[in-house]
């Protein structure tokens, strides 16, 4: 079992603040600090050439570590520079087939529905949630058919925390022989992943949150059977085969997922996500999932205890966002930050997300202020 109490010193603003607040921006590492040093010492040291001798190095290095967390390979990841990226290269590379419907949730973040509400040809069906928390895959079976082009969702709900069955989704994607593309941000770093046996075609996630690795990055992951298949309609010179060899008559798509790549890669955040992910690697799902299950398990009865109501998936779905119903959540959030307690809000409610490098003193410390505040 890992050292948690010494892999705290690993995150300077547990020094400072309590931190619960990993669903929006996981903590820097000193690990990823000392990375992002030698990517500043470099360039002032080497120039371009870090280009070519370290920094295309620590690209693909990176590349490996997620794909194989991810349980696949590295020729099914892209790397691209936001989650909109990702999903507007994916909607431009897929060819309609006479279908022209895209089925999400009202659960789901905005950003997955905005890649079709712009396209007037695309007929959205919003599913509705009956109890607000969750969506029920056979709500899903009622209206993916031979019209719907993508089943697009989330894996885990931002804003209730409810896990989704992506073995369920897939399987109602293939019968109506649509695609499906899941928003994998929230579940990442949350859940235990082996993407190629789910039978999802397109997932998206990335190093912002739960894999500790900080902002301006997004991971793509395609089933490797679809790679070769797709010839993405947005496009850039990372995405070409001969990449170096500057002809703009001879674009040739990568025979890897690459090739939906759009550009330059964020050199600063490749070397904090490499840092985070290496954490996330060496304490291992197993040990952070039983970590965290036992945070939430606290957090959940010292709420319940203090009297405060809860929105809360099922066991089944539930993972590491707890949500406090509360009828003032941004003033609410702000006494807790006036008193150094880092969480976030969401509608009609204060959103607290504990991750491994939290305590059960730092959750007592959390329902204590907050019950001085009002629940």
């Amino acid at each position: 079992m890992p050292d948690f109490e010494a892999l705290r010193h690993e995150f300077q603003i547990l020094e400072r603040k309590t931190y619960l607040n990993s669903c929006s921006l996981g903590a820097l590492s000193r690990r990823s600090e000392r990375y992002l040093t030698d990517f500043v010492d470099r360039w002032h040291d080497m120039g371009a050439s870090a280009w070519y001798r370290h920094w295309l190095g620590r690209v693909e290095e990176l590349r490996g570590r997620v794909s194989a967390f991810l349980g696949a390979t590295p020729r099914e990841l892209a790397l691209l520079p936001s989650t909109s990226a990702a999903l507007a290269a994916i909607t431009e590379s897929v060819p309609p087939k006479g279908r022209n419907r895209v089925v999400c949730t009202e659960l789901d973040f905005p950003t997955l529905a905005y890649q079709w509400t712009v396209k007037p040809e695309i007929e959205m069906v919003i599913l509705r949630s009956p109890d607000g928390i969750g969506i029920d895959p056979e709500q899903f079976a009622q209206v993916v058919d031979e019209r719907t082009l993508f089943l697009a969702t989330s894996h885990v709900f931002f804003a209730t925390g409810y896990e989704q069955d992506l073995n369920a989704l897939s399987k109602i994607a293939q019968n109506a022989g649509a695609y499906s593309l899941i928003d994998g941000y929230q579940g990442a770093g949350q859940t235990n992943l082996l993407l190629p046996k789910t039978g999802i075609d397109f997932y998206t996630t990335g190093p912002l949150k739960w894999l500790i690795g900080g902002p301006g990055l997004s991971y793509l992951y395609v089933r490797d059977e679809l790679v070769s298949e797709l010839e993405p309609r947005l496009t850039s010179w990372f995405a070409t085969k001969r990449q170096f060899d500057f002809d703009l008559e001879g674009f040739e798509y990568r025979d890897d997922a690459r090739r939906f790549e759009l550009g330059t890669p964020a050199l600063p955040t490749i070397h904090t996500a490499l840092g985070g992910q290496e954490i996330i690697d060496e304490v291992g799902m197993e040990a952070i999932i039983a970590r965290n299950t036992m945070l939430t398990d606290h957090l959940i009865a010292a709420a319940e205890a203090a009297g405060m109501r809860l929105t809360l998936a099922d066991a089944d779905h539930r993972t590491f966002i707890v949500m406090i119903q509360h009828d003032d959540p941004s003033g609410a959030v702000k006494h807790l930050a006036a008193n150094d307690i880092i969480v976030d809000h969401r509608p009609g409610h204060i959103r607290v997300s504990p991750h491994f490098y939290n305590t059960t003193e730092e959750i007592d410390l959390c329902v204590e202020t907050l019950t001085r505040y009002g629940c």
